[in-house]
């Protein structure tokens, strides 16, 4: 609140994000310009006129920078991150629908434009995500959402994961969530299951661990399914559960984003992280 107690102080702090200090034009790449009024800036060379918020997620926005700067700091300084619900209240926001805005654009942003792939020793393995159905069995798949874990094998503990909803279990669809996620020459660690068979033939050493009937809770793919149970318990304790499987890709990307910064001592630094992925012009 000290930090930011204005709107020109949050412009001033994003034209810093985006621009490191020095004013640069997308069209002639000039870094000198003229403040003309409430955040417009007119190039000296092409005499463009723009804003420090134009081409972010940002743009258009009525809501104040204040506002926006405070619901991601709740965000970041929280372990469990907020709901809507609750952002609302912490912030004074007289509309629920409001806050869900807000945390909507957040989330767009938590995934950086071309961020590198997981490498190295990586587990593979799919979950299904969703609750027991009224007169559905507990492990039927209707009504619920197949996803894809690849977490690193920093020697059986944890480096950074990645989440993403596939269709099915094929070939097809396997294959093409690995390559989106883990660059080629990695080693996949997965179960026997038929559908990551051929995967070689994609770039990756494949090791292939088969589970064993006759020992009782033996796990071919611990860290996926440690990483499994703590995102089923995040989104029951934060978000109790009420997360629309159209929605659910924005909730992985925030889970993913707050789990591979776990061990980060500065919630600035993530505040000022996600403040530079949401100035990214190709952020949407």
């Amino acid at each position: 609140m000290d930090r930011f107690p204005d709107e020109e102080a949050c412009r001033s702090y994003l034209a810093e994000v985006r621009w490191g200090g020095a004013f640069t034009c997308p069209c002639c790449s000039s870094n000198t310009a003229w403040k003309i009024r409430r955040g417009k800036f007119r190039c000296a060379l092409c005499g463009r006129d723009m804003s420090v918020t134009a081409g972010t997620v940002f743009q258009h926005t009525r809501i104040p920078l204040r506002l926006w700067f405070q619901a991601i700091w709740c965000l970041v300084s929280q372990k469990h991150g907020a709901s809507a619900l609750g952002l609302s209240r912490v912030l004074g926001i007289s509309r629920q629908k409001t806050g869900w805005h807000l945390l909507r654009k957040i989330r767009s942003a938590m995934v950086r434009p071309g961020r590198e792939r997981l490498s190295g020793v990586v587990e593979v393995d799919e979950v299904f995500i969703g609750g027991v159905r009224a007169r559905i069995g507990g492990r039927s798949s209707i009504g619920k959402t197949l996803i894809l874990i690849a977490a690193e094998d920093k020697i059986r503990t944890f480096g950074r994961i990645r989440i993403q909803i596939i269709p099915d279990a094929s070939f097809q669809s396997l294959s093409f969530a690995v390559e989106a996620m883990i660059d080629s020459g990695s080693t996949l660690h997965t179960d026997g299951w038929l559908g990551y068979r051929g995967i070689e033939k994609r770039g990756y050493r494949h090791v292939i661990t088969e589970r064993k009937p006759s020992l009782p809770g033996d796990d071919p793919t611990p860290l996926v399914h440690r990483i499994a149970s703590l995102l089923k318990r995040w989104l029951l304790g934060t978000h109790q559960g009420g997360v629309q499987p159209a929605r659910l890709q924005a909730y992985l990307d925030e889970f993913v984003f707050r789990f591979n910064r776990r061990t980060s001592r500065s919630r600035g630094k993530l505040f000022f992280r996600l403040i530079q992925h949401m100035t990214h012009p190709k952020v949407v």
